[in-house]
């Protein structure tokens, strides 16, 4: 699957990431989802389908993560 260029998304941080500066920015690609560190806008950016966005963020909110 060919995913858009990320480098003209529209991103946004997430509700959770508080003052500390340390958030997850996300932006919507259409047929993917992509996501970064926002105090690197210019670093990795990872990329994930809509398949696997939505199985990530319901691993995420099983509390899981780390186990």
């Amino acid at each position: 699957m060919k995913y858009p260029d990320p480098s003209r998304a529209q991103w946004r941080k997430s509700s959770y990431s508080g003052n500390t500066g340390n958030c997850v920015e996300v932006a919507d690609l259409g047929n993917a989802v992509a996501l970064r560190d926002s105090t690197d806008p210019q670093g990795t950016v990872l990329v994930l389908s809509r398949d696997e966005w939505r199985a990530f963020t319901k691993h995420a909110r099983s509390k899981e993560i780390g186990t």
